[in-house]
């Protein structure tokens, strides 16, 4: 009985002694059972292909293959140990076309659960790449050896110069948003929580502060008077205006609470859902005004002129006007339908041809008021005072 040893193609190790028998193929049949592969072909030491097994002697060294030629295994053991000794723990990355070098270390060890260091941890992925045009986590090279990484190259340097030496450092002009979207994509976690508190930090710092009369003035002077002035939404609380031409101006839901607007020109500004509680606005002009839902609940609007002559009417529907003394104005035509006058003070006021429907008159002074033609039907008028009326109020202007 013959017997062989048997090495897979290439190597010279974990070989298997077997015995010859039967046919080639049968020893085939041995040898794809005794090392795990497909055997198809036997080469002896010389690289000579075995077709018969008669050829073959006993103690002979085979060289079993899965299909491809034979592999000199003292050449490839010479080749493997050049190119080892190549290896070293030096590695070029190339980040969106441009290099960099760095160490393995450098990758792995100051955040060892990020991408990169998962990437670049294993050792072996150096051998594999010689032979390879990628490693098992599939980072594949390009033809000067540096491993491709799809990533800006400007976000990405103080991401490595982090792993480098343990600081941020980001150059002037540079958005750390960037730098933040790589550092989340690369998983380098400390570096993530240092960004966003940067970020944070180097945002404006919120102003809410009140506009001042002497900031607001400038605003007024650099605009023409024929163009309209945004204010929507700004804050002029407790903020001195009075006297002021504030004619067509956009004040639509901005903070007026506690201002000072008396003898203040409003004529055809927006004042929609603006807040004007505790306001002051004695002896302003409101020809025309908007306020439609506006908080003007305990302000002073005493003596104020919403008739304009033009016939263009004050419009406060659905406007809050609770505990308002607004005695002595003149509101010809005004809209203060379904509006809420609760409390409120209206002596000696000029209501002509006004629209109170669905208003709140409750408690509300209208002693001394002219309601000629005013409509108020559906109001409610409980404890409202009517005593030295002008002009009589006819049942048919509070009836449905």
């Amino acid at each position: 009985m013959r017997r062989v040893t048997l090495f897979v193609n290439g190597s010279h190790r974990d070989g298997k002694v077997v015995a010859v028998y039967g046919a080639l193929s049968d020893l085939l049949s041995v040898a794809s059972n005794k090392l795990n592969i497909k055997a198809v072909n036997l080469y002896n030491g010389k690289g000579g292909l075995i077709d018969d097994i008669a050829l073959i002697r006993d103690d002979d060294v085979l060289y079993v293959s899965e299909g491809e030629t034979f592999i000199d295994p003292e050449a490839h053991d010479k080749e493997m140990e050049a190119k080892s000794s190549m290896c070293t723990d030096w590695i070029t990355l190339n980040v969106g076309g441009q290099y960099f070098t760095t160490t393995r270390s450098t990758l792995v060890n100051k955040e060892p659960e990020s991408m990169l260091a998962h990437m670049f941890r294993d050792k072996g992925v150096c051998h594999v790449a010689f032979f390879g045009e990628q490693d098992a986590w599939g980072n594949k090279r390009d033809h000067h050896g540096g491993f491709l990484i799809d990533r800006s190259p400007e976000f990405f340097m103080p991401i490595l110069n982090y792993l480098r030496h343990g600081q941020l450092i980001v150059n002037k002009g540079l958005n750390l948003l960037g730098v933040l979207e790589e550092a989340k994509f690369f998983g380098i976690e400390s570096l993530i929580e240092q960004l966003e508190l940067q970020i944070k930090n180097s945002l404006p710092a919120e102003d809410h502060s009140p506009i001042s009369r002497k900031e607001f003035v400038r605003f007024l002077l650099a605009t023409p008077t024929k163009s309209e002035l945004r204010c929507q939404g700004l804050n002029f609380r407790g903020t001195d205006l009075s006297r002021l031409d504030l004619r067509y101006i956009n004040f639509k839901m901005a903070n007026l609470s506690d201002c000072n607007l008396s003898h203040a020109n409003l004529c055809s500004s927006n004042l929609e859902r603006a807040d004007l509680s505790g306001a002051i606005l004695d002896g302003a002009n409101l020809q025309g005004v908007k306020m439609l839902c506006s908080n003007a609940e305990g302000a002073s609007l005493k003596g104020c002129n919403f008739e304009d002559p033009s016939g263009l009417k004050a419009n406060l529907e659905g406007a809050n006007l609770k505990g308002v003394d607004m005695e002595g104005s003149q509101m010809t035509g005004i809209n203060l339908r379904v509006a809420t006058l609760k409390n409120a003070k209206l002596k000696n006021c000029n209501l002509r041809g006004a629209t109170l429907a669905g208003t709140d008159l409750e408690n509300c002074d209208l002693s001394g008021c002219d309601l000629q033609e005013a409509n108020l039907r559906g109001s409610n008028v409980k404890g409202a005072i009517f005593e030295e009326m002008l002009t009589p109020l006819h049942m048919s202007q509070s009836v449905r």
